[in-house]
């Protein structure tokens, strides 16, 4: 118990006070002994409901503890009551198969005969709605919602809306987002003392950034699930003794002082092995970890873990690559003396003469030629090279009530204020975990012309989506717009990740977007952007087992460390469980009074690996110069190992507005001494980039 109260008094005190209070100490060993949880689980919820409430710093007393305490009890209740209604949709349904498209509903199928006369089958519903629109329906896995009648959406450029769900006690107001508060706000703020440039008074002619693709996108066509046992361990066991060639260079260690941690020995050894649990089920603490070794080395052994004295420090996940100086006396476990440090990648450089080829795009083109007073033909100054601008936006973009899309046009909008020369947009775009998605309650407008029961869902995109970009595209020509795919997109075939790209002939979409995998490295101009659109800073968070003390205090740099360290956008395996990721999203939620048991809830997907194709998710050369992670955690932007982190946060919450990132970045300069010289020089943006979180 001593132990345990320490925990607490070291998880939730304020450095100024010490210690907490003896009444908020009892609510929160309360809240431990009616969940069964470790305080800090306990820790990681009150983290979700201080953000949850919005404040920047919620302060622990007596009252926010009992208010906590409460709302952990209702999300417990809510996550039985979603439990029990989805047995009990399963036991209406027979366990009979689902169709994975719209149905179709033609005249004289058996479908139709059944209509209204067996209970438990559906009735058919009329190709028009009370709005004349037509209306596209699916069978899913869950009994699908009950509508309301739809509205009109409030932003004009949204000129596709969807039906609004309401809840009882009064319909969802589709016009929040036209009314919605702190607009344009900052939040956040990176490298603030660098300016933000002033919009051109005519967008350019021609685009000021070349896109370089540094992936090989051919090699995510791959199939998937297609997969055999022995493939996806040679690609496990590979990556282990990869990172112990590069250990070994980076410290120079002889080939003897490599050893297997399972083997009995006295002698003090080197293992370079993953991090995995003693455990199939349950989350990785201190007494399950065990080191797994390659079969080249160790056969394959896993070994397990203990520490030698309090001067130990670590961070640790499973599937994390470690290189651990230890010794194995006892042939039961693993002494670890010293955690070894892991090479990072070099930093991305170019030569003065490539800096220069971009300078001059920048400029919008090379220097002109011009007649002096003496009619010689003279080189005119050339105007100073004009910052980068790019806007960077992660799905959802719309609200859980509508297929309105409003954030997805205020973004276009936005980038076409701005004249910005790059968007990001990240997915999901028709997002599998968005209710009216999910039932397939699909309204299309009535005047595209189009039969409900041959549309399908890349119909869906094409007249939701594809407009408001190709209207972006005709107003700013020279702007690039980069469409990474997510694996819950319904529209996309791969269903698990690396992912290949979306296909721009079927959405419609203009000759700006360019559709890359996911993951994805691109160089645009000089800049080296990492781009990968699944969660993984909250899956290592759920994770991630920390020694006794932390290396590096502050979770939001903590987590990137692990990317950057691992040479990997993935490096999590196995993924967090369904369950982790479920529990986290239900704490992390916005509170809703209404809810009832009747509610249909979605639970989160966790990610859906291809463990023979982890090696597509690998950093091969450098390291990027800025690493684009969207998660469910606070937005954020940080430099971490000469890496810019950025979280642009989600354009589209659950019921409200979101964020998007603002990335302005400065002409690179060089010394007279580098541009002599000629090698090349580290871009170091993360000196000369400013980062703006901003309320859509």
């Amino acid at each position: 118990m001593e132990n345990m109260d320490a925990r607490l008094h070291e998880l939730f005190a304020s450095p100024s006070e010490g210690a907490l209070p003896p009444d908020v100490l009892g609510e929160l060993q309360s809240m431990l002994r009616l969940h069964s949880i470790s305080p800090q689980e306990l820790f990681y919820k009150w983290e979700s409901y201080s953000m949850k409430m919005g404040a920047e710093d919620v302060k622990l007393d007596l009252k926010t503890a009992r208010a906590f305490k409460v709302d952990l009890q209702e999300a417990l209740e809510r996550e039985n009551r979603s439990k029990s209604h989805l047995r009990t949709a399963a036991e209406r349904r027979g366990n009979a198969p689902t169709s994975a498209a719209p149905r179709n509903r033609g005249i004289g199928g058996d479908g139709d005969i059944l209509d209204g006369l067996i209970p438990k089958t559906p009735r058919y519903r009329e190709a028009k709605t009370a709005n004349g629109s037509a209306s596209l329906k699916r069978k899913v896995d869950h009994e699908p919602p009950r509508p309301k009648e739809p509205v009109t959406p409030a932003h004009p450029s949204a000129s596709t809306p969807g039906r609004v769900i309401g809840r009882e006690g009064g319909a969802a107001r589709h016009g929040a987002f036209a009314d919605r508060a702190n607009a344009g706000q900052v939040t956040e703020t990176l490298n603030d003392h660098l300016p933000i440039p002033d919009p051109p008074l005519v967008p350019p002619a021609e685009p000021r950034v070349k896109l370089l693709v540094n992936t090989d996108i051919k090699k995510f066509s791959y199939r998937p699930m297609a997969m055999h046992l022995s493939e996806a361990s040679e690609v496990l066991d590979d990556r282990i003794d990869d990172f112990a060639t590069f250990i070994q260079a980076y410290h120079d260690l002889p080939d003897d002082a490599l050893g297997n941690a399972a083997a009995q020995s006295t002698s003090e050894v080197v293992a370079v092995g993953r991090i995995a649990s003693d455990a199939l089920e349950g989350k990785l603490n201190v007494a399950s970890l065990v080191l797994e070794m390659s079969r080249r080395v160790g056969a394959g052994l896993r070994v397990p873990l203990k520490f030698s004295g309090s001067s130990v420090a670590f961070e640790f996940f499973p599937g994390q690559i470690v290189a651990l100086r230890g010794v194995n006396a006892s042939d039961e476990y693993f002494t670890v003396q010293e955690v070894l440090t892991v090479p990072l990648l070099p930093v991305a450089a170019s030569t003065p003469a490539s800096l220069d080829l971009h300078h001059d795009r920048l400029r919008g083109g090379p220097s002109l030629e011009v007649l002096d007073e003496e009619h010689n033909i003279v080189s005119a100054p050339p105007p100073p090279p004009s910052p980068l601008h790019i806007l960077i936006g992660a799905g959802p973009y719309t609200t859980d009530d509508n297929l309105a899309f409003d954030g997805l046009a205020e973004l276009c909008a936005q980038a076409e204020s701005s004249c910005a020369d790059v968007l990001i947009l990240t997915g999901p775009f028709l997002d599998l975990e968005h209710p009216l998605v999910a039932a397939g309650d699909i309204d299309l407008p009535a005047d595209v012309g189009i039969d409900p029961d041959t549309a399908t869902l890349t119909t869906v995109f094409r007249v939701l989506i594809t407009p408001i970009v190709r209207r972006l595209a005709e107003r700013i020509p020279a702007i690039t717009i980069i469409l990474v795919p997510s694996v819950r997109d319904v529209i996309s075939k791969h269903v698990s990740w690396p992912q290949e790209p979306l296909s721009k002939k079927e959405l419609g979409l203009p000759r700006v977007v360019k559709l890359v995998s996911n993951p994805v490295t691109v160089s645009l101009n000089e800049v080296t952007l990492g781009l990968s659109s699944l969660d993984i800073l909250s899956e290592l968070r759920q994770s991630e087992v920390v020694g006794r003390r932390a290396l590096t205090s502050d979770i939001l740099q903590r987590l990137p460390r692990y990317l950057i360290e691992q040479r990997h956008f993935f490096p999590l395996f196995p993924p967090a469980p369904i369950k982790s990721v479920a529990s986290n999203a239900t704490a992390g939620a916005d509170a809703d009074a209404d809810m009832d048991a009747e509610d249909d809830v979605t639970m989160p997907m966790g990610a859906m690996l291809d463990p023979s194709y982890l090696k597509l998710g690998e950093w091969l050369n450098v390291r990027p110069d800025v690493l684009i992670t969207p998660s469910n955690l606070p937005p954020f932007a940080r430099v971490v190992a000469s890496v810019l982190v950025i979280n642009p946060g989600t354009v589209s919450k659950r019921r409200a507005p979101g964020t998007y990132a603002r990335l302005v970045i400065q002409p690179a300069t060089l010394t007279e001494a580098e541009r002599a010289a000629g090698l090349a020089v580290a871009h170091k943006v993360f000196e000369r980039a400013r980062v703006d979180i901003v309320r859509i």
